[in-house]
């Protein structure tokens, strides 16, 4: 499980004048809820922020939260930015509660080499690249591995196949290919050329009628 922390202040001053204000300052309106408490809204720090989200994994990272000397273990649910700049606008934080599941987006990495790639010279296409689950806030992995070493050209892994830690649930659909050993495109261009080139195309002509006969020219 990865964890990371992030300094907040309380503020009472709501309502879209004051989150400007609050933006132009330097600051980062942001709000925390969950289970068992009142939604809270918080300024953060635009830097230290910025700086956080560039090194985290968002969806499965918990934030030790610490709020005007209040610690509380969370998970970033939403992050609104502006349409065409790279500002950001709002966070949303939920506070985690021990022995609550909750549902998170956890990254796939895929290790180890397909016997199609060492064999028959196939590519590996990663079709998803991460999943939705159902775990403890305490257990949450930082990814989940993806074996293919025994991959062959032509076959596929689905989320179905995957090795999941114990207490582990997954929510993405279990028959969704995450990837699959396929031939080089150069190998598939060369076989429906081939393909093609075999095909020989059929003339058709109509047939000439045995009574039609040459006519000469009114005068």
């Amino acid at each position: 499980m990865a964890n990371a922390s992030l300094n907040a202040s309380a503020r009472s001053d709501v309502g879209t004048g004051n989150a400007r204000k609050l933006r132009q300052a330097g600051s980062v309106p942001a709000i925390i809820y969950g289970h068992g408490r009142e939604p809270q809204n918080l300024a953060l720090n635009t830097r230290e922020l910025d700086r956080l989200l560039s090194t985290i994994s968002v969806s499965s990272t918990v934030i030790e939260l610490s709020v005007d000397g209040r610690t509380a273990r969370t998970l970033i649910r939403e992050i609104q930015r502006h349409p065409f700049k790279r500002q950001i606008l709002h966070v949303d934080f939920q506070e985690l509660v021990a022995g609550e599941k909750v549902a998170v987006h956890v990254p796939l990495v895929f290790v180890g080499t397909p016997e199609g790639v060492r064999l028959s010279g196939a590519m590996l296409e990663q079709v998803i690249h991460s999943i939705d689950i159902r775990v403890d806030p305490a257990n949450i992995p930082n990814h989940i591995d993806v074996d293919v070493s025994h991959l062959g050209m032509g076959h596929s892994l689905h989320v179905s196949d995957l090795v999941l830690p114990q207490g582990v649930e997954v929510l993405t659909d279990e028959d969704a290919t995450m990837c699959a050993c396929i031939a080089p495109r150069a190998v598939v261009e060369e076989a429906a050329a081939a393909e093609e080139g075999a095909a020989e195309p059929e003339l058709i002509r109509k047939p000439k009628a045995e009574d039609e006969e040459e006519t000469e020219p009114k005068a």
